[in-house]
Parts: structure tokens; sequence; C-alpha cells
């Protein structure tokens, strides 16, 4: 490793007497603010907290967001139906088509009675996820959850496909473009919804009432037609229609037309986005939405027998399409009606994906609190949203897409199954609800509830029956393996909420002793940060320092082992063949079986930064790729000493360690413990912090919820007995980085010649996927920190893979 030598910093002369006798020291280096005013340009500035309240949806915007999936599924349910009966060649196909449209619309009334039983008792929103678990508990509301959220990730890749349908349909040469076409749309929805929930309102409030005025001039157009000179059929795909059919095909096109009623739930899962009253508006706009919904699918089938309209085998000409074409007819005015109406249908169609961008980040964050999710998708983004669940939704959706070409045909059979799943959970559990509190009209709610989850269950029982070989297979299995995913989760979360409060794995609150290794990659021993890292590491009086020199066999490290010692450190060299970070690994572990039970084993890494920010990053990833290595180590600590080139001034250097004489002039040693929970692993970090025989130690936690703040405090108190009171750093936009940054520059810019350690606990956790459920905030404060001088960043583990026998069951999952 290279590095420049260290400028000559003569110090003053007499005592130091304060800050005032200190020479001045050059600024910091700024702070790189180009990824934030990126983010800011394309999802806006952060919203406070205290934003939240304001970020309300009035009745028609609710109805823009909410209902959009509802109100979409009239222009392709229709469709669905016809084209299960031309496929069996059933007599009477279009004689058919109104019965079985009115038979969805009574189960649509059903529900939207049902509905609005679950919006009064449950404002909150939560939908049939909080009604199953309040009445059933955990386990089934899981199943209702998982059979939602399924449905909401196809209701996305269904409604884009539909969207590009709709395109393809007026444009035929873009059929081939379907899939990219398709991906765009997601991701155009993901942009708006990451905008915050009013702003993505507003973007997507004005397609969703354009589609409900063109379908209304449709079905004028179609009423004029009818009693000025009647409705005729028109000329389209060809069909035969020989044999009489049973209940099973009847049932088969009942069960892809009931696609149409799915979106009910969504209004109740979103209550807490309508402004005040919220249960009142949110019971009227589902009521418009049912109405709607009823006026046009049913005006869709009526118009659809009469022309006598048949999909198209190839996907690339949509009912709805033909049927305008045969209203509006072929006139120049006509035309650019169809042109208007499928303009509509396209952008209802694809944003029918916004409403579960709008439900399925807030359902996620649910069964995340409940330790079933990463905890990750409970947090709200910069614009108040679930940024994470919005993301993760897009990801999955477009994957679908991809998979089935963006095909509705094959999308459809998936669908619906999981939704009606969730209704008869939702609404079975308000039966029990109602039974069970004996509120005042209870009997009535008993039976408007009690019949939606019987019609909910026999729809379901339908849907899976008659489309179980066409695919439908595929969700009853999926739905099965996500729960069991789920539960894998939950008892991660479970079994690490007891390691974290099991008192007899508390660490104790003494003074530890280091047992440190420093490794060099190549070069000098006397190279500016590493003589940093031996001052530093000389610091904290550490039992031994062992300097070691990692080479391939054959290599020439005699020079190495006879330079002259910084000071009493051992000088060894660890071989190996062509792989460093293995050879370091098998030298750490030889160590660890060494150290006694008082000592810690500190792994410094030095480090030299000349270019600042993420390219750094990228170019050494090695580096990086080691020092996580070194830190799923348990009982290592990875300390990262890092010489900024053309800072060396900020830094103290060689002269980190501590000194005598009146003319010595010291810089203070500052370390900080972040502090994400009152338990054990933050104990066990200011542990660490207290082997570092720092000048000040602080414990600071940055508040995201001012609501779980006081209990923190009180259980932090309990903890650690008082020694070190707990700093509590406000965080108005929720970001951990920003504020505990800001609290050590604050610190450095008062005493300029102050280094500060950071002391940040990390799980060492038991299998591969469990990092997914943590240690995302300490990457993200260690790029923070990486790049400011005089920081030094230690890692401290904390093992999560050790299980009390007796330790309680009921404690919580904390990370």
């Amino acid at each position: 490793m290279k590095d420049s030598a260290l400028p000559d910093v003569t110090p003053p002369t007499g005592p130091a007497t304060g800050l005032a006798d200190r020479p001045a020291l050059p600024a910091r280096p700024p702070v790189s603010t180009t990824f934030r005013r990126i983010k800011r340009v394309v999802v806006g500035s952060p919203l406070s907290t205290e934003r939240l309240i304001h970020e309300r949806l009035g009745k028609p915007t609710a109805l823009a967001v909410f209902a959009s999936d509802n109100l979409s599924s009239s222009a392709y349910a229709t469709e669905e139906i016809i084209r299960v009966l031309v496929e069996y060649a059933a007599i009477g196909v279009f004689v058919m088509v109104v019965p079985i449209t009115l038979a969805l619309l009574a189960v649509l009334g059903i529900l939207l009675f049902s509905y609005r039983q679950t919006i009064k008792a449950y404002p909150q929103a939560g939908g049939a996820y909080l009604v199953t678990r309040d009445n059933f508990g955990l386990l089934p509301a899981q199943i209702a959850g998982v059979a939602l959220l399924t449905d909401y990730i196809l209701t996305v890749a269904v409604s884009v496909s539909a969207g590009t349908a709709a395109l393809t349909s007026a444009f035929a040469g873009l059929f081939p473009y379907r899939v990219p076409i398709s991906l765009a749309f997601i991701l155009i929805l993901t942009w708006g919804n990451l905008r915050g929930v009013k702003e993505a309102g507003r973007m997507f409030a004005l397609p969703t009432f354009f589609f409900i005025g063109m379908m209304g001039v449709l079905f004028t157009a179609g009423i004029y037609r009818l009693f000025a000179g009647g409705i005729h059929p028109i000329p389209t795909f060809p069909h035969q229609e020989l044999r009489y059919v049973g209940l099973f095909v009847i049932l088969k096109a009942f069960a892809s037309g009931g696609a149409a009623v799915t979106g009910v739930e969504a209004i109740s899962n979103g209550v807490p986005a309508f402004r005040p009253p919220e249960w009142k508006n949110a019971r009227s706009t589902l009521m418009v939405m049912g109405f709607l919904l009823g006026v046009m699918f049913l005006g869709l089938s009526f118009l659809a027998a009469r022309l006598r309209v048949i999909p198209d085998p190839t996907g690339a000409k949509t009912v709805i399409s033909q049927v305008a074409q045969g209203i509006f007819g072929h006139t120049g005015f006509g035309t650019l009606l169809y042109f208007l109406l499928q303009a509509a249908t396209m952008l209802i169609l694809v944003l029918a994906a916004n409403t579960s961008f709008a439900d399925f980040p807030r359902l996620a964050s649910f069964h995340a609190g409940d330790h079933f999710l990463p905890r990750q998708l409970t947090r709200y983004g910069d614009r108040l949203v679930f940024s994470n669940g919005i993301i993760a939704l897009a990801a999955v959706a477009a994957v679908l897409v991809i998979v089935f070409k963006a095909s509705v045909s094959a999308l459809i059979p998936l669908y619906a199954i999981g939704v009606f799943t969730s209704f008869t959970f939702s609404q079975a559990g308000m039966a029990v609800h109602h039974i069970r509190l004996k509120e005042p009209g209870w009997r009535t709610g008993m039976f408007i509830n009690g019949l939606g989850a019987l019609v909910s269950g026999v729809m379901t029982v339908i849907i899976a029956a008659v489309k179980f070989t066409q695919g439908a297979w595929v969700i009853l299995i999926a739905i099965p393996l996500i729960l069991s995913g789920l539960l894998r989760v939950h008892h991660h979360y479970q079994e690490s909420g007891r390691i974290l409060r099991d008192p007899r794995r508390r660490p104790p609150l003494d003074f530890p002793r280091q047992r440190v290794i420093i490794p060099v990659f190549g070069g000098s021993a006397a190279g500016v940060c590493l003589r940093s890292a031996l001052a530093y590491a000389h610091r904290v009086f550490p039992t031994e320092i062992r300097l070691v020199r990692l080479a391939v066999p054959g290599a020439d490290y005699g020079d190495f082992l006879l330079e002259e010692p910084c000071g009493d450190e051992v000088r060894e060299v660890a071989l190996s063949e062509g792989n460093p970070k293995q050879a370091l690994l098998s030298y750490v572990r030889k160590v660890r079986r060494e150290v006694g039970p008082g000592e810690v084993l500190n792994v410094i890494i030095p480090e030299t930064v000349a270019n600042f920010g993420l390219r750094y990053i990228v170019r050494e990833r090695r580096l990086q790729r080691l020092k996580a290595a070194l830190l799923a180590e348990p009982d290592v600590v990875v300390t990262n000493l890092v010489h900024h080139k053309g800072y060396e001034d900020l830094e103290p250097g060689e002269r980190a360690q501590r000194g005598t004489g009146a003319d010595y002039l010291p810089w203070r040693h500052v370390a900080v413990v972040l502090v994400a929970g009152a338990h054990n692993a933050s104990v066990n970090g200011l542990r660490y912090a207290r082997s570092l025989g720092a000048d000040e130690i602080h414990a600071l936690h940055v508040e995201t919820d001012p609501k779980e703040t006081p209990q923190l405090v009180a259980d932090w108190d309990e903890a650690v007995g008082g020694r070190v009171p707990l700093e509590v750093l406000p965080s108005p936009y929720r970001a951990i980085a920003s504020p505990a940054f800001e609290w050590v520059r604050a610190k450095l810019d008062a005493d300029p010649r102050t280094y500060v350690t950071i002391v940040i606990p990390e799980f060492v956790v038991r299998k591969f996927w469990h990092n997914l459920l943590h240690n995302h905030t300490p990457l993200v404060l260690k790029r923070t920190f990486l790049f400011e001088p005089s920081v030094v960043v230690a890692a401290v583990p904390y093992r999560l893979d050790l299980i009390p026998d007796d330790a309680p069951a009921e404690a919580t999952a904390e990370h």
C-alpha cells in the first residue's frame, strides 16, 4: 500500500492552554450532494414526518388512486367472459354474457356493503390483514395477507399488460414490443408513486376521469344508436356455436369475469390516506366506485352482446376496441372518438396498477411490523411513502411481465384467486367481530358480512376449480410457499429478539483490553496510513499489536521483518496461494483462539482514499469484500482507519498516540456508539467503546419515531445502569446517517484537534439470507463516514446464532 509522506507539523512551543492556543486547521472536505440533488429532481424534496397529516387525499383524488384497479377491470372482464364461451363453442354465446355480468354485479353489491362494515370497524386500515389478525390470529392473517399481496403483484402485471394490449390494438405495429412497453409503464408508475401519495394522486387523477368520461361518451352513443336505428352485429373474428354447455363452462366464464370485482378491498386498505373524517369519506368513495364499475361493466357487456363481438385469438385487438369501432363508426369524428377511447383505456388499464402501488407497500408494512417480512418495509421514504415496498412490488411485477410476455390471457388464470381468498377471511373475520363485540346493529352487520364471506368463499372455490389446469395451480402452490417463507422470517426475528434480550448474554460493562491485528497488503510498513493505524492501536493500550504481512509463497518479505518497529508491535507473515483474504481470515481465526475472555480482538484495516465518492468504493470492492468477510467472523471487531490524501493536517496520524511533556499538543479522542435499540448488541458496542480509552464516550440514537423514544431511553438507562446517558438526535426526515454525520461534524468543528471513533454494532447471522433482514443501516453509515478525515469506523459484531434454551418466548424482535 503506497502512501504519501506525512507533512511536518511542528507544535507550538509552550504548554497548550486551550483552543485559542491551537493553530487553525484547513477546511474539511465538502460533502458530496450529487446523489441528493439527483434524488430530489427524480422524486422531489424530502417531506418531514409532521407533513404526514397533510398528505391526505380528497374523495375525487382518492377515487383515482384506489379505484383505478376496480374501474379498469370493466375494460377486459367482458372479454374474458366471452373468450371462455367462444372457446367451448357455446350455443347462445351472446345471450349468456349479460346474465353472467348481472350475477357478478350481484357479488359486487354484496362485497360493497360488506366492506362498508369493514371500513367503519377498522378505520386504521389493514383491511383483510388486520380483520383476520384481530379475530382469527396471526397465522390466518398471514394467509389472508399473502393471498392479497400476490394479487396486488398480479394486478400490476395484468394491468400494464392490458394497457399495452389497448395500445397495440390501435397501433398494431407495436405488438412485438409489448414487453418493453409494459416494463416502461411499470417504471413510470414506480416513479410517480415514489414522489408521494398526494403527488401520485394528482398525476394519475386526470386519466381516471378521462376514462370515465370516454366510457360515458361510448354508452351515450350506443344508447342513441339503439333508439335511432338499432345496433347491429359487426364483422369480427370467426367463431362457431356447436353445442350446449353445462354448468362447468358457465362457472368458468363467471370465474374469468370475476376479475371485475377485484379491487373492492383497496379502499379499506387505505383509509388513513383520506382526509378526516377518514372512514366516512372512504365509505362514500367506495359506493361511488361500485356504482361506476356496475354501469361500465354492464354497459360494455350489453354492447358487446348486441354487436356480437368475438375476442381476437391473437390478443392483438381487444373487445372494447371492437365495440368502440362498431359504435363510433369509421367517419373522421368517429375515428377521433375511437382513438380517444383507446388512449383512455390504455391509461386506466396502466393506472389500475396504481391501486397496488398504493396498497401493497402499506399491507407489506403490516406484515413487517409483525415480523413476517423484512423490517425495512416499515420505514417511510423521503416522500412519506413506503419506498422499499414500492420498489419490491415493481421488481416482482416486472419479472412476471417478462416471464408471461405481457399476455393478459396468460396472466388472468393466476388472477383473482388471491383477492377472493382474502375477501373470505376478511368478511368471516368481520362476522366474528360483530358476534364478539355485539355493538348496536351487530345482527345486521353479521348478516351482511356473513353473506359476503359465503359468496367470497364460493367464488374462491369456483375460480380455483375451473382455472386449476389453466395455471391457477401456480398460485395455489405459491401461496403456501410464500407463507412458509414468511414463517421462517418470523421465526428468525423471534429468535433474534430472544437473543438480544436474554440477560444471560448481556455483555459486562467492564474496560476490556484489545489485541490488535493490522494487515499489510504490500509495500513498506513505514507508510503514513500504516503508521497512523499503529498510533491509533497504541492509543488504546492493547495487550498486543501484530503487524501481519500478507504475501504469496516465494515473495521477498525480508525487508518487512527487518524494518525498525514503530513501537512494540510484533511482525509476522501470513502466506497464501494468491488469495490474501483467505490468508488473513485463517490468521485471524488462529489468533482468535488465543484471545482471552476479557479481551477484544480488533482487526484494523488501513486504507488510503484519494478519490472521494462512489467511484472509490467500486474500485476498491475487493477491500470492501474483505471487511465484510472479517465482520462475518464471530467476535472480531473490524476497524476502518482511513488516510485521506490532501487532508493530512485534519488527521492525527502518528500523533494519535498518547503523548507526554509540557509541549505536547494532544488530540482529543471521542468515541460514539450509535444505538438502534436498548439491547445486548448496543451494550456490546458500548463495552467496546470503553476499551478505547477515549476522552469522551457518547451514546447516540437517531430518532425516527418520537413515540418510541421515551421507552427506548428508559430501557437504555436500565441496560447500562445510567453509566452513559442516551443522547437523542431528532430526524424529521427519517434519515439515519445525516443527523449522526452532522453531530460528528459539529464536534470536529468545535475542537478541530479531535478524532472520532464511530462504533456501529452489527449482527452476525447464521444463514446468508438472514443478512437481508439486518445490517442495512450500518452499510449506509460506513459509506457516510468513509470520506470524513479524522473519523474511524469500528464495526462491532454481535452473534445471533446462539439460541438460549429457556429464553422468554414473548420477547420481540428488534434490529
